[in-house]
């Protein structure tokens, strides 16, 4: 059985290996090559042939393509719609494809590589899955969809070849995987920061836990569906959107000045759904709004964004400024691919009252988990941060306020996970390692 740490944003794959490691798959070439897989897709936007079904390539691949191209059609952040009710299919070049079929082409593409390079059959596989979903546009947990997207989940994951499906929390993988270093046992919180979803696990791990009951060693595990892509999405708003034509007006045939409509901007916001924006009803509103715009000019950027499906450059914009914000006061924002190109200094601060709301989420959610396990934060001995999103400075301050810094601790940010679930899934093999 793989382990298999299936994104929002990255996606990693791996067994376990003699001495109670993890060994993942590599994608790319040369010096170039990591163990983090894209969960991207990109479909041409040359003309196929009517009879034949478009193939997607996708992780590096399909980035690779994209910029090539300079076109087609681009899918990210796929996870995040597993949840929704909203999304059955799309059509790309007039052919339907259904949710599970497009991740099912990231699933086979990560199986393929646990097949070829990792030297296990991959037939069975053990997912990594949040406490919540994303449902949406609100950030808010729903059982009945958490159970719906397991569902969908695990039927992507058949049709990508699997012929056993099983499902570890991804806060629990990232605790098994942090305890293999340990020597003596710690009561640890897990916080693990994806770039969908936040989630959180309350374990007793050590030497001392190794044989006994693994379920008992979990006290609590919780979680909010929001995390790196939510951050993006502030961004996006208040540095992105404003140039596009957000907060501007249009003056209707009646002669009326009104709102440009704020629906498009929230779209922008949510990475998944930039590619949706392409389509033929969207392209009549922003021309008709282009039409009746007092600041024209911000519309066609717009259109230009939408139209050329740019979302992926916006958002590797997005990301470097967010990495920036990380390791400096300010960092600068710039996109060049618009009419009138995006150029804007980011103060830390600025960003830190732009998500403080977010981070407020986290701490309750903390706060709650607590509470559930009966636990006081002096119990606590470890803090244990990982995914991308644990870098931003404003997280690990959270944590560091509440528990000290001298209790943190991190490390392996976007593959701790997926070598947990190695790790999980040798436990659960009949013979494991």
């Amino acid at each position: 059985m793989i382990g298999l740490d299936y994104g929002t944003t990255n996606s990693a794959v791996g067994v376990a290996v003699a001495g109670g490691a993890a060994r993942l798959a590599r994608f790319g070439a040369g010096a170039a090559s990591t163990e983090v897989f894209r969960s991207v897709l990109h479909f041409s936007g040359e003309d196929p042939s009517p009879r034949q079904r478009p193939v997607a390539t996708t992780g590096p691949q399909a980035v690779d393509a994209y910029l090539d191209e300079g076109g087609g059609r681009f899918l990210q952040s796929l996870k995040s719609y597993l949840a929704s009710r909203l999304f059955e299919d799309t059509s790309i070049q007039g052919w339907r494809f259904t949710l599970e079929e497009l991740i099912a082409i990231q699933l086979r593409a990560l199986r393929e590589a646990a097949r070829g390079q990792l030297g296990d059959p991959a037939d069975a596989v053990l997912l990594g899955r949040p406490v919540h979903f994303v449902v949406g546009d609100e950030a808010q947990s729903d059982p009945e969809r958490d159970a719906a997207a397991l569902v969908r989940l695990r039927a992507a994951a058949l049709a990508a070849g699997f012929a056993e499906v099983d499902f570890e929390y991804e806060p629990i993988a990232a605790a098994f995987e942090y305890e293999r270093a340990l020597d003596h046992d710690e009561l640890v919180l897990i916080g693990d920061f994806g770039g969908g979803t936040s989630d959180f696990c309350l374990a007793r791990l050590g030497p001392g836990q190794c044989a006994s009951d693994r379920a008992s060693s979990i006290l609590a595990v919780g979680g909010v569906p929001l995390a790196g892509g939510a951050f993006d999405g502030r961004i996006v708003r208040h540095v992105v959107a404003p140039r596009l034509g957000l907060g501007s007006t249009r003056r209707t045939e009646h002669g009326k000045d009104m709102p440009i409509p704020a629906w498009i901007y929230a779209r922008l916001e949510r990475w998944e759904d930039v590619s949706f924006l392409k389509s033929r009803e969207t392209f009549a509103t922003l021309r008709q709004i282009e039409f009746e715009a007092r600041e024209p000019s911000k519309i066609a950027s717009l259109q230009r964004l939408v139209e050329d499906d740019l979302g992926y450059l916006l958002y590797r914009s997005v990301e470097s400024a967010k990495i920036g914000l990380s390791a400096a006061d300010s960092a600068r924002f710039l996109f060049r691919e618009l009419p009138r190109r995006i150029d804007q200094e980011i103060a830390r601060a600025d960003f830190e009252d732009w998500i403080e709301d977010q981070v407020r989420r986290l701490e309750e959610c903390v706060d709650e988990l607590l509470a559930r396990a009966g636990v006081v934060r002096a119990d606590v001995d470890r803090v244990f941060l990982t995914g991308g999103t644990s870098l931003v400075p404003r997280v690990r301050r959270l944590f560091a306020e509440r528990f000290g810094e001298q209790r943190l601790r991190g490390g392996e940010e976007l593959t701790t996970v997926a070598r947990g679930l190695a790790l999980r899934a040798a436990e659960r093999a009949p013979h494991g390692v």
